[in-house]
């Protein structure tokens, strides 16, 4: 880790101007193949403009894994190693690096922290809580949540499931699921973050005495899950249900199903990000 600290420590920082100059090449890069099969461009300056994104990416990543160190800093004693934090922030950081918009004229510091945080919280998450719960269904908790206190401050009264599917934008069935897992989850806040804007209610069942209120799912709901896992790749389906026990099992780490299914840890990880994305839009379609 001093040896990790000493090297980034040592990258330059990069100014506004450079901090612009290179996204704008990362930007374009994007546009490239579009740009290459209309014949606009020759595949000789595709390659270029790959090339200098690709530089142009490395640069800003070394340049700004301090700011990733500083704000893991922020998360230690939550149940993660520093060097697990780093590693989830500077995930965050990679994110930050294709989707910044140097037209914006903001820093990109400030854009970048954003994404390293949510990587990290979403890791405390996956990581850390006794109750396993998805990361697309934590979200959709928080966004119940907030509007269940809205509508309450706005008429006073508890609301209807109607009422929260209108103010949600959502389906009566998908609130029913939400409200469901908020049900299954509820206790006393867990903060995720140093200033407690990232809250998180959790249960642990009492395994003698299970009661149907106490299942984080119906039957129905399985059916559901069931249907949603059937909509994406069989591996990362298997993925999944490793990782969260829906087989009746018990949860395993990203390190455990890599040695399962002859993965490495990271690739495990890349996969499941990429099934929990596809599992909330096809749960968006449904």
């Amino acid at each position: 880790m001093q040896h990790y600290l000493k090297q980034i420590d040592e990258a330059p920082l990069l100014t506004a101007q450079e901090e612009q100059e290179l996204g704008r090449a990362i930007q374009y890069a994007l546009k490239v193949p579009a740009l290459f099969q209309q014949h606009e461009i020759t595949l000789k300056q595709k390659e270029e403009a790959e090339l200098t994104a690709a530089r142009a990416r490395d640069r800003m990543i070394l340049s700004n894994l301090r700011l990733v160190v500083n704000i893991a800093k922020n998360y230690l004693n939550r149940g993660l190693a520093l060097a697990d934090l780093i590693e989830e922030g500077n995930i965050g950081l990679l994110r930050g690096v294709e989707g910044y918009d140097p037209t914006m004229e903001t820093r990109f510091s400030t854009y970048a922290s954003w994404w390293i945080k949510q990587a990290i919280k979403r890791a405390l998450i996956n990581s850390v809580q006794p109750v396993h719960i998805p990361a697309y269904m934590v979200a959709m908790i928080a966004d119940w949540k907030k509007a269940l206190t809205e509508l309450e401050q706005k008429h006073g009264k508890q609301p209807t499931l109607q009422e929260m599917a209108r103010h949600m934008n959502l389906t009566e069935r998908k609130v029913r699921i939400i409200r469901r897992a908020v049900k299954a989850f509820s206790a006393p806040t867990q903060s995720g973050s140093a200033d407690g804007s990232f809250g998180l209610n959790e249960l642990l069942a009492d395994q003698k005495t299970p009661s149907p209120q106490d299942s984080a799912f119906s039957n129905a709901d399985a059916e559901v899950i069931s249907k949603l896992l059937s909509k994406i790749d069989e591996r990362e389906a298997t993925i999944l249900k490793l990782r969260y026990g829906l087989d009746n099992q018990e949860p395993m780490t990203l390190k455990q199903i890599g040695v399962k299914v002859g993965l490495t840890r990271e690739r495990v990880r890349q996969l499941e990000r990429e099934a929990l994305v596809k599992l909330r839009e096809a749960l968006n379609e449904m």
